[in-house]
């Protein structure tokens, strides 16, 4: 791309989008942000361009694509400015559908790309698991049970969640975390037909107190049930799968680097391995970047028609309609259909 991407906010999301680029070969970056630590920071770190008005980004550089990386609750401003500009976007998981309806018409009829975040369809361990499934090596699965567990105030050690969205209870990390996961679930299984669910703030998180901090979801498939567990209080961040099936069980462990498969006929566990680069540092061992990096490329694939981005606007939308069912579940004690 000769021109230039605007990344939208130079947070933690902005910068690993930043970093992601620069892997790609693309170093013709202007990041905004309305904070000037976060601009000069992006300028010294990564010898960027960088402005301090989205005005400024848009009329002093040709721009081919924006990378939305501010808070959840201001996405749909920036969608909205995409489309008015025709400019394609990638937009960070998203948890408030505010405009959706209107934002996905108007993106269909001028044919604009606007690319929601599914990063863990880009896991190595993700990727090998919907293979398994699809090519029917576990028979007839029963069950899912998944559990995604994470430590709040370790998202961001350098500062204090009350700092930043996540201690918001509308966009709080743990509410966050549920569309994050069911993304991935519903491009590999489709969605349910029925969800249940409950959630609740367990403990208090300093800065986030008023954040619902577990979720539990038990989700419908018919021919089998998923149960999903997320939640920000697990002291040691965890994502642990096991699916049942009658011919072999799949478990999975993000700390193994690894798929294992019980095998009955031969009462052992076949070891899937798989590659991943190191963390960032500071993240957790298990958040490869190579999978951030998988999917900015395939954004770009996108904004040059070279390939379809795995995620769009409509899916993401029914994604966080889920959510809102499973709380509406819990609030009126009610199993929703789909």
């Amino acid at each position: 791309m000769g021109n230039y991407i605007l990344v939208l906010g130079l947070g933690s999301m902005g910068k690993r989008r930043i970093r992601n680029l620069k892997a790609l070969a693309i170093n013709n970056i202007v990041g905004f942000d309305l904070r000037e630590d976060r601009r000069v920071e992006a300028f010294e770190k990564y010898n960027i361009e960088v402005v301090d008005s989205f005005e400024e980004g848009i009329s002093s550089f040709k721009i081919d694509a924006f990378i939305i990386s501010l808070p959840p609750d201001i996405h749909h401003i920036y969608m909205k400015k995409a489309l008015d500009l025709s400019i394609p976007a990638f937009i960070e998981a998203s948890v408030i559908d505010t405009d959706f309806e209107e934002i996905i018409a108007e993106s269909k009829e001028k044919d604009i790309c606007l690319a929601p975040s599914c990063t863990l369809f880009f896991h190595p361990a993700i990727k090998k698991i919907s293979q398994i499934i699809k090519n029917g090596e576990l028979g007839v699965i029963s069950n899912f049970i998944y559990h995604s567990g994470q430590y709040l105030p370790d998202w961001h050690t350098y500062e204090n969640v009350s700092e930043y969205y996540v201690s918001n209870k509308e966009t709080g990390g743990g509410r966050e975390i549920v569309p994050f996961e069911l993304t991935w679930i519903t491009l590999v299984l489709g969605f349910p037909k029925r969800v249940v669910g409950l959630y609740k703030n367990t403990i208090q998180i300093s800065g986030a107190e008023l954040i619902d901090d577990t979720y539990n979801l038990l989700m419908d498939y018919e021919s089998n049930i998923f149960n999903l567990s997320v939640d920000v209080v697990s002291r040691y961040a965890t994502r642990r799968l096991t699916i049942n099936g009658d011919k072999k069980q799949l478990y999975w462990n993000w700390d193994d680097n690894m798929i294992k498969i019980y095998n009955p006929e031969f009462d052992n566990w076949d070891e899937i391995k798989y590659e991943s680069i190191s963390a960032q540092t500071g993240y957790n061992k298990n958040i490869t970047e190579q999978m951030y990096i998988d999917e900015m490329s395939s954004f770009l694939k996108a904004v040059n028609n070279e390939s379809s981005f795995p995620n769009n606007l409509e899916h993401d939308h029914k994604v966080l309609k889920l959510l809102y069912a499973v709380e509406n579940s819990d609030d009126n004690n009610i199993i929703k259909k789909f």
